[in-house]
């Protein structure tokens, strides 16, 4: 028999190596940020194979932490909001309510180093992905005003019979998906290079230089006066968590079919927005919608290019915003495949310059904090994460992670989130979630089966 239970080793906090004379100020943060601080974490981690003890080696498992918490420190040079903690200044006259991160007056990230009596395969070879992953991460069911009291950032390392799982929980109102894995890159960069303390250069440095919509900012005043006004809690309902492998064939072919009616030639319809689709019709299918209920396929999306001018990929920060393809269920399934693909484009191509300004306008008149009970409706799909962030790069010394897994945090029926494949070439593995008896449904649906064999 083994042990479910994660057992705790040791836990430290890590300082950056060096802190810069700027990060002794106040860190604002911006719109998109502001908007995130009622959402979980982002949770995200690599399964590895455990490297093999020899005779004249120390314990490789102890040589990785050890090295890994150097690595930390170093990065988080660069990196340095991620070692603060959340803090509110409020005023009465006239009234002000700002929240931003203190840099100083923090103990650091956290580190942690857990073992548990199971295998690779254990966490593998099940149809749906153990609950016992969860337990890979810390901030379990935290939101990211929680990290006013805890770490913006934890990196957990899990110890396996035969793997190391190195998980990385950091507060969604400090990165979103593109930070968060520059972040993680350049971590495993520090650690593959044996990047020195001081004065060091890393590949990406992030630019910290906050993105203001012009006449505004470095600070932003909530319009509230207690959390009790913008801070809810909200708790999955009983999951099932499915990863399905789509291969660089399926794809192309997926997205063939998308394009090969289109009569606008200008158009293309990219893999991703009809592999979009694709799961928006399925799921419909089996949650049997009324005819006339609205349904919405939302895509997370990253707005560094759309602006203008455009920001760098190395803005460290929020800005991501989610789009909304909205249609009937209806009118989703009496029409074809081509029909919700082309929508979906269309939604996602309108997504420019002027239509971010109008947001950032409209929540400059009424700033609001995404609720996820209520942001997340029963009735839509979510896409998240994306196959462009270089997960399978990060090594560690530990060669090429054999699959990669999330925790709790933003799971809901109805979310998918995006990952490259393992074999990489552009195939993708989607990590599903949905309520148990829909995902018995879905797993048997004709067009999900036909779109996840269209190799042959």
């Amino acid at each position: 028999m083994y042990s479910e239970k994660v057992e705790l080793v040791s836990e430290c906090f890590i300082r950056p190596s060096h802190l810069p004379e700027k990060a002794k100020k106040p860190y604002h943060l911006g719109p998109f940020d502001l908007a995130m601080l009622s959402v979980h974490y982002i949770q995200k981690g690599l399964l590895f194979k455990k490297p093999a003890v020899t005779n004249d080696q120390e314990d490789p498992v102890e040589a990785l932490l050890q090295k890994l918490k150097k690595s930390i420190s170093v990065t988080l040079s660069h990196f340095y909001p991620l070692a603060g903690r959340l803090a509110t200044k409020k005023e009465e006259s006239p009234q002000s309510y700002v929240v931003f991160i203190d840099c100083v007056n923090s103990p650091g990230a956290r580190f942690v180093h857990a073992k548990l009596d199971l295998t690779i395969s254990d966490i593998l070879s099940p149809n749906y992905v153990p609950l016992v992953v969860q337990s890979f991460f810390d901030h379990d069911r935290a939101i990211n005003h929680d990290g006013h009291k805890v770490s913006l950032l934890t990196i957990q390392v899990t110890e396996l019979k035969d793997g190391v799982f190195i998980g990385c929980s950091l507060n969604h109102s400090v990165v979103d998906g593109t930070s968060y894995w520059h972040f993680f890159n350049t971590l495993s960069e520090v650690f593959m290079k044996d990047i020195p303390d001081e004065g060091s250069e890393i590949s990406r440095p992030p630019i910290h230089e906050r993105w203001f919509p012009d006449g505004y900012g470095p600070v932003f005043s909530l319009p509230f006066t207690h959390t009790d006004q913008f801070i809810s809690r909200h708790d999955a309902p009983e999951l099932k968590e499915r990863v399905f492998h789509f291969s660089a064939a399926a794809l192309a072919r997926l997205k063939a079919k998308a394009n090969a009616n289109c009569i606008d030639k200008s158009i293309t319809i990219s893999s991703l927005q009809a592999l979009s689709a694709l799961m928006w019709r399925c799921m419909t299918r089996v949650r049997g919608l009324p005819h006339d209920q609205i349904t919405g396929c939302k895509l997370a999306m990253n707005n560094r290019p759309r602006l203008h001018p455009p920001l760098s990929q190395n803005y460290f920060g929020n800005c991501i915003q989610a789009v909304r393809a909205t249609t009937t269920a209806g009118n989703l399934l009496a029409n074809d495949f081509e029909w919700a693909a082309l929508l979906v484009h269309k939604t996602v191509a309108a997504q420019d310059d002027k239509a971010l300004n109008k947001f950032i306008s409209d929540w400059l008149q009424k700033p609001s904090v995404y609720q996820l009970g209520q942001f997340f409706d029963p009735c839509s799909i979510m896409m998240g994460s994306s196959p462009r962030f270089d997960m399978y790069g990060n090594e560690f010394g530990l060669g090429k992670a054999v699959a990669i897994r999330s925790g709790y945090a933003n799971k809901f029926d109805g979310k998918v989130s995006l990952y490259p494949g393992h074999e990489g070439g552009g195939s993708m593995d989607l990590e599903i979630c949905l309520l148990p008896h829909l995902m018995t449904a879905f797993e048997c649906d004709e067009e999900f089966l036909d779109g996840l064999n269209l190799s042959g």
